[in-house]
């Protein structure tokens, strides 16, 4: 058969728009340089002035500075940190869920250039100041956010940094940056056994899921009593799959131990000293499994093939309690990258897809860690990298 005049022109049409565009963007001048970094960032037009400003680095070879200019502009935190963070805090993956001490704290951090490592260890809340006429912050409630939201509050202008240890009844021993927010606990703390808050850590921080890291060379010492041995009466299920994830997950999930969302009263629990009733659910499954006496955590993840995830050998890999697990995730090789991922993908609207784009995240991992994980500068890498795309 033979192609049609029509589809041989359609074809060149497509073909000359896809040239026409490559050639745009190899050939656009330092002020479209300037506006695609802008939107890559903000999400919203620069003013004549700010492009102004923005131009004269990208002209003079400093595209990076012009990046930071882009980030002055308020929707970068109220809608670009916003959408980006939003995800994490819930179980949906929901990017429209309403604002929360978890999204916020992320926000202030990157605004303040806090070493985003910190946000799986450090004591860090952010709030609306004073003045704004909304709800106070509330450990039993939402309100206060939702109300900055529903105000159309400019976090830039308006996040306030304190701790969590100031503002709710937890010690500063048991913060865990985000982990220990109360939209956190909301969503991974609630019922269950409190495996959900380790295994949606991984995901959203360390972007590995239990599947991705499940290895069965691991010792089940730890594994505890709810989980049985002979799932539907086969011993061999237990051995070639249920101890792949429960042998790592379990002896790390422990350092939460002493942690609770309560329903009723809609707040984190800490009680320290004592194991939460939800770690023995079930233990007659197999009484002769772990159970659980305090909030000590080991990582047995650190050999086997998990050992690629890159731990910091200057941790000890075992610890008690949700912050110095925070520690540990976060001074992993995995960390660093899944942020610069993840970054990567909200500028550039995709995944790293070839050889450049992985040697790019590779520099810009290298250059997160070394830049004491200020996450401005990942931010502004990736927009400068892809404002050609």
């Amino acid at each position: 058969m033979k192609t049609s005049t029509i589809t041989k022109t359609a074809r060149l049409g497509v073909a000359g728009l896809t040239l026409a565009l490559t050639v745009g963007s190899a050939f656009a001048g330092p002020r479209e340089q300037a506006k695609r970094i802008h939107d890559r960032l903000a999400g919203v037009p620069p003013t004549a002035s700010v492009l102004d400003a923005m131009e004269a680095p990208i002209a003079g070879g400093n595209a990076i500075a012009a990046a930071e200019t882009a980030m002055e502009n308020s929707a970068f935190y109220s809608v670009t940190l916003k959408n980006w963070a939003t995800p994490w805090t819930n179980r949906d993956g929901d990017i429209f869920a309403p604002l929360n001490d978890y999204t916020a704290t992320v926000i202030g951090m990157v605004r303040d250039d806090v070493p985003f490592n910190e946000v799986l260890f450090g004591d860090h809340l952010y709030v609306g100041a004073n003045g704004l006429g909304v709800p106070g912050y509330s450990m039993t409630n939402n309100d206060h956010y939702e109300a900055l939201e529903q105000n159309a509050i400019d976090l830039k202008d308006n996040l306030v940094a304190t701790t969590q240890s100031a503002q709710t009844d937890l010690p500063a021993t048991a913060t865990a940056g985000v982990m220990t927010t109360r939209a956190a606990a909301e969503a991974f703390f609630i019922a269950g056994t409190n495996r959900a808050m380790l295994r949606f850590t991984l995901m959203n921080h360390l972007c590995r899921d239990l599947e991705q890291v499940a290895d069965v060379t691991r010792p089940p010492d730890r594994i505890r009593q709810d989980v049985t041995r002979s799932p539907g009466g086969d011993s061999r299920l237990f051995l070639s799959n249920c101890i792949s994830c429960h042998s790592g997950m379990d002896p790390l999930a422990q350092a939460f131990a002493y942690y609770n969302y309560n329903e009723e009263t809609g707040r984190i629990e800490y009680t320290q000293g004592a194991v939460h009733p939800k770690y023995f659910n079930n233990d007659t499954n197999f009484a002769f499994g772990f159970r659980t006496p305090d909030d000590a955590w080991s990582n047995y993840w650190r050999d086997g093939r998990n050992a690629l995830l890159g731990w910091d050998n200057s941790q000890p890999g075992s610890g008690a309690g949700a912050k110095s697990l925070g520690m540990e995730l976060a001074g992993s090789q995995a960390f660093a990258q899944c942020q610069v991922e993840k970054v990567f993908e909200n500028v550039c609207l995709r995944e790293p897809g070839d050889a450049a784009d992985r040697a790019q995240v590779d520099a810009m991992t290298a250059s997160f860690v070394g830049s004491n994980y200020r996450l401005k500068q990942t931010f502004a890498e990736a927009a400068t990298y892809c404002m050609g795309d």
